[in-house]
């Protein structure tokens, strides 16, 4: 699984994903990334990869969330 950035214009995507996020409640924006989420899976079409990348982020979220 890649972990370095990977994206061409990755200030271009953020800003995209902020953008589609503008104007929804938290419930709806939850429900956004996790369609957008499903949407990627699927085209990765890896359950190994996939499986790392749940770790991965969950990881993330709680280092982020300790400190």
């Amino acid at each position: 699984m890649r972990m370095e950035p990977n994206i061409p214009d990755a200030d271009g995507f953020y800003e995209a994903l902020l953008a589609a996020n503008e104007g929804l409640t938290e419930a709806e924006s939850d429900a956004f990334f996790m369609r957008f989420a499903l949407l990627l899976a699927n085209q990765i079409d890896d359950q190994q990869v996939l499986l790392e990348a749940i770790g991965a982020a969950r990881e993330m979220v709680m280092g982020a969330a300790r400190g």
